[in-house]
């Protein structure tokens, strides 16, 4: 189970992790990874973590699953499960990173910070995928990757 125990998966998340599962020990074995129960507890935590996280915030979540994960396996796994696509990795200009399950997101997805708490928000930005397809191929390029984010703070009450 995922270290959030307060987040129960239902069913069909059950179904979508089991998918998100089977890719991943795919891109593992295609890629001659060995398929380890501390990458399992690796994925499981990565995949069950409700919001953004840092690869220390991994560590912890993971070790609760299996104790035996060390700090170097999730810093040599996150960049596996970012090649495969089942988390994404968001620069937010720190000098660390933060990660985010990738999970059915039907359109592409801004940031918005919070100056003030860090807080990360996610928000649908359909334009952007016709806005990097429009701009790469006026060079005659097409786009690999792209992200918008905006920093912001709580408005001053008048």
């Amino acid at each position: 189970m995922s270290a959030d125990t307060s987040k129960v998966p239902t069913p069909k998340d059950t179904v979508k992790v089991d998918k998100a599962l089977e890719v991943f020990k795919n891109f593992l074995s295609a890629h001659n990874f060995r398929i380890t129960d501390q990458r399992l507890a690796i994925f499981e935590a990565a995949y069950y973590h409700p919001e953004h996280y840092t690869a220390e915030d991994l560590h912890d979540s993971a070790r609760a699953i299996d104790s035996s994960v060390s700090r170097a396996t999730v810093y040599r796994t996150l960049p596996i499960l970012v090649e495969s696509n089942l988390i994404r990795e968001v620069d937010v200009g720190r000098d660390y990173k933060y990660y985010m399950a990738n999970r059915e997101t039907k359109t592409f997805q801004a940031q918005v910070i919070c100056a003030e708490t860090d807080t990360i928000y996610e928000v649908d930005a359909p334009f952007m995928e016709w806005y990097g397809k429009a701009v790469a191929e006026k060079l005659g390029m097409e786009p690999i990757s792209q992200r918008l984010q905006v920093i912001a703070r709580p408005k001053k009450k008048v």
